[in-house]
């Protein structure tokens, strides 16, 4: 099976990709556990709440994979999860860090802040989206992973999107 997170920035598009890609491909999809957990509290997070959302973010993927065939879509994962809790609480809970680097998704697609930025009460950096997508290619380059970048309007983002999955399932399984 295939793992492909969709990434980035707040307000990039992840979810749209992601639900659209996962109709494409005819496979399951997890959302982001840390955005359904926010929403619950309706309170500012906080360092106590990192662990909550990596081990919520683990069952998340962990449904979806057991529904998968040969792909699975997972709108952000623990790399999210890792970079969010250095980047507010200056650490991140070494087991969270260890869980992300051993499951490192087959792809990354990394969504670029060239969209609109739509606050909704939960997001809070769309002035700093930029600075937020520079640390996402930091940690994505720290753990190796496999990084394809989405650019663009709509179409583009979802034919880029398209395009590195038709590639990722064409080429063979092996040691990422």
């Amino acid at each position: 099976m295939r793992r492909v997170v969709v990434t980035g920035s707040e307000c990039t598009g992840k979810t749209r990709l992601v639900e659209h890609l996962a109709r494409r491909f005819g496979c399951p999809w997890a959302p982001e556990h840390a955005r359904a957990y926010a929403d619950r509290k309706r309170a500012p997070l906080g360092p106590e709440d990192v662990e909550p959302i990596g081990r919520g973010q683990l069952e998340g993927e962990d449904r979806a994979a057991a529904q998968a065939g040969a792909l699975v879509l997972l709108d952000s994962d623990l790399v999210s999860t890792l970079l969010y809790a250095r980047h507010y609480y200056g650490e991140c809970p070494p087991w969270i860090e260890a869980a992300a680097r051993q499951r490192r998704a087959d792809l990354y697609l990394l969504l670029h802040p060239d969209v609109p930025w739509l606050p909704d009460g939960v997001r809070d950096r769309g002035d700093r989206r930029d600075e937020m997508h520079a640390l996402f290619e930091a940690t994505l380059a720290e753990l190796g992973c496999h990084v394809v970048q989405v650019r663009g309007e709509w179409a583009v983002r979802r034919a880029t999107g398209e395009r590195a999955i038709d590639e990722l399932l064409a080429t063979p399984t092996g040691p990422r």
